[in-house]
């Protein structure tokens, strides 16, 4: 039975949001263009899809990394890009992000306490006789220890980073964070552990996640809803086990089909659907469906219209004029 209530009022609401950047004077790439989504409370909603397609764009507009062109994303029923400064202030700290590089998303020239502290000392949380306290805590809650306080980020291997980004993102108590593809830079034999810590995390503390990742295998076993986007568009959504079960748009049926696995027998016996040609620009794309290029299905409509989003039942959406 999900865990997931779609009667209450969802945590993060996001509604025709738009993210675009000029790149010329004449040209417009199109990075996520005119989604919408909920996100409910204590769920995680695996956002999947090829590389451009827009899935870290969208984490970043709704943790006001990056400011939507249009539309709107809603936090605890508040639009976030309309909040009175207290509000921003508190969101700051509801709201956090684990970043995909954790080479790149550390400070060099501060120690692992420092940086694990620091929106500790942003926020007042903790008084400074309480905050060694805190950040040892932390770094024992994501397989760390005290020792590690006084070191910098390049004395640590990437799974040991990433732990660390862990750390900073928990360190103000949020209730909601964006992960952005957190495992995809670790050695496959780190990634298990990092991923059964995010749900043991989650139990723990009631989190929310949105999981931003390319790896379906990975998206399955820790997500409770999967939305699948294309060249910045959701194309579909639903809980993830109707997902897997009973993929409907061609590419959600495409990339399922390129799962790797493990029995050989039952390798040969499945059926592998190719994705011919290369991804279209982002950069002034037609009004139309962004797939049909690519999709065997594809009719003239499909070069001349974008599909509406559908409901097929069971909180299963999906945005293809062949359905």
């Amino acid at each position: 039975m999900s865990k997931v209530d779609y009667t209450s009022e969802p945590l993060v609401r996001v509604e025709d949001m738009s993210k675009f950047f000029q790149v010329g004077r004449h040209a417009t790439l199109k990075a996520v263009n005119n989604v919408s989504f909920n996100i409910y409370k204590g769920e995680t909603v695996g956002l999947v899809g090829e590389s451009g397609c827009g899935k870290s764009t969208t984490g970043r507009c709704i943790v006001k990394l990056d400011p939507p062109t249009a539309g709107h994303v809603y936090y605890d029923g508040k639009d976030i890009y309309k909040m009175s400064s207290a509000e921003h202030h508190q969101f700051t700290a509801d709201v956090q992000m684990i970043f995909q590089n954790p080479y790149a998303s550390l400070n060099p020239r501060m120690t692992v306490k420092d940086i694990v502290g620091e929106g500790m000392r942003l926020h007042g949380k903790y008084s400074n006789a309480e905050l060694d306290a805190k950040i040892e805590e932390l770094l024992n809650r994501v397989g760390l220890g005290k020792d590690h306080m006084s070191r910098f980020s390049h004395e640590f291997s990437g799974g040991q980073r990433q732990r660390i980004g862990i750390a900073r993102a928990l360190s103000v108590d949020p209730k909601f964070i964006v992960c952005d593809e957190p495992i995809s830079a670790l050695d496959v034999s780190i990634q298990a552990q990092v991923i059964n810590m995010l749900k043991n995390l989650q139990d723990e503390l009631g989190l929310t996640y949105l999981f931003i990742a390319h790896d379906l295998s990975v998206v399955k076993y820790i997500s409770d809803r999967v939305i699948v986007m294309y060249l910045g568009n959701i194309v579909e959504q639903a809980p993830a086990e109707e997902l897997y079960a009973n993929p409907l748009h061609p590419y959600t049926k495409a990339l399922l089909s390129s799962i790797p696995v493990a029995d050989p027998n039952i390798a040969k016996s499945r059926k592998r659907i190719p994705i011919k040609g290369e991804i279209p620009s982002p950069i002034n794309p037609k009004e139309r469906c962004q797939f049909a290029d690519r999709c065997p299905y594809a009719t003239e409509k499909c070069q001349k219209e974008v599909p509406q989003q559908k409901d097929f039942g069971n909180h299963h959406y999906a945005s293809c004029h062949i359905l």
